[in-house]
């Protein structure tokens, strides 16, 4: 078992490099995560998704990387405009925003339509093909039989980890979120981080 420390290890440790990196993803668990509301659903779908993207990379499977290269620029396109609306939701709240946690707690949507949003901020993103089925699954070419899949379980549990963490650790920024236009300055920060990826997107496929 101590041979398996090895490949976790440094499934763990890339799986972390490239999941903390700011993202619409992220931005999004960490305000569901402040509104204490479907957390776990959101963090279990996130997580589940990264596993099941990782696994296909880890086992070679390439379909999903050929297909958003051959249609790059659909994929940077939608990806562009979906983040592009997010952040134009989120610029709204900043407007009309309240800056009470109980306030937007109670303007939520159901679950499904959560993890709709979820899913779209989680497939949508061309850059979560890249991470996972491609760079991750570089990787585990070094690693060979049952240490490829002890690498796949520490990437995956960087994810688990991460995202769990990212949505119930948001709790302890609850207190600051009842200050004055706190909600509003999230919100506003989080349609630029929207937009900047939303041109990140266009440029990434050669669109700008």
């Amino acid at each position: 078992m101590s041979g398996a420390i090895i490949p976790f290890g440094t499934g763990l440790a890339i799986g972390f490099s490239l999941i903390m990196a700011i993202g619409a993803q992220n931005v999004f668990i960490l305000r569901q995560g402040l509104l204490r509301h479907h957390i776990f659903a959101v963090a279990l779908f996130c997580a589940g998704a990264d596993a099941l993207l990782i696994a296909a990379g880890v086992c070679g499977i390439s379909v999903v990387a050929e297909i958003s290269a051959r249609h790059s620029a659909l994929f940077f396109s939608f990806a562009s405009l979906w983040l592009a609306i997010y952040g134009a939701l989120r610029l709204r709240d900043a407007i009309q925003g309240d800056s009470h946690i109980a306030h937007h707690s109670g303007t939520q949507t159901g679950l499904v339509q959560t993890l709709s949003i979820t899913a779209m901020l989680t497939f949508g993103n061309p850059h979560v093909y890249l991470d996972t089925v491609v760079l991750i699954g570089a990787v585990s070419l070094q690693f060979e039989a049952i240490n490829k899949l002890f690498y796949g379980l520490g990437a995956a549990t960087s994810s688990f980890l991460f995202f769990f963490s990212l949505g119930y650790g948001a709790r302890l920024l609850a207190p600051y979120m009842e200050r004055p236009n706190a909600w509003r300055i999230l919100d506003a920060g989080i349609a630029v981080i929207m937009f900047v990826l939303a041109l990140s997107m266009l440029r990434a496929g050669g669109l700008v």
